[in-house]
């Protein structure tokens, strides 16, 4: 079935901390829909214990696209706790100015690919952030998710790996707003 509307047509919902038993689901079958070629990976199955954390942050914050009543493509992160941002062991001398947003995931369902999606709620989470810089992790075996990331005004900056299964991920740094 293809999506019966545009990326902006969307409706598209903020959520915080208080409300993730209710969105919980819905993270977890968007992620498994747009993952659905590595599920198969540990990593990727331990998703659900990602949303509990990222989501136990008491300023979690959260933008879920809907399709009616189906959830399509989110965007969640929190703020960094001060002097262990992901960027910090890669940039010597930090930014003067580093209150840092670590944009901890997006997931868009397979469907909803090539839609403009991504960067909806990448800019509906993004926008109205009072944090200098945002910081993400891209899998360095996908180096056009990576270019799409620098389109919107990221930088490579570094390179991790957070979990000895975890891909090779590059840290990818850009000051907010975004442009």
């Amino acid at each position: 079935m293809e999506p019966s509307l545009s990326a902006a047509e969307l409706d598209v919902r903020r959520f915080r901390h208080d409300d993730l038993p209710q969105i919980r689901q819905a993270l977890i079958d968007v992620h498994a829909d747009a993952y659905a070629e590595a599920m198969e990976e540990e990593f990727n199955q331990r998703f659900p214990w990602f949303v509990d954390h990222w989501g136990g942050h008491p300023d979690f914050a959260c933008v879920i696209a809907f399709d009616g009543d189906e959830a399509v493509a989110f965007a969640y992160g929190a703020p960094s706790t001060p002097q262990r941002e992901w960027w910090r062991e890669h940039l010597d001398p930090a930014p003067t100015r580093s209150r840092t947003f670590s944009y901890s995931e997006l997931a868009v369902r397979t469907k909803w690919r090539k839609t403009g999606m991504a960067e909806l709620v990448t800019r509906a989470l993004l926008e109205d952030r009072d944090e200098d810089l945002v910081v993400l992790l891209v899998d360095t075996g996908h180096p056009r998710v990576q270019a799409l990331y620098e389109a919107w005004g990221f930088r490579k900056v570094g390179a991790r790996q957070p979990f000895p299964d975890s891909p090779v991920y590059a840290v990818m740094l850009a000051d907010l707003p975004l442009d």
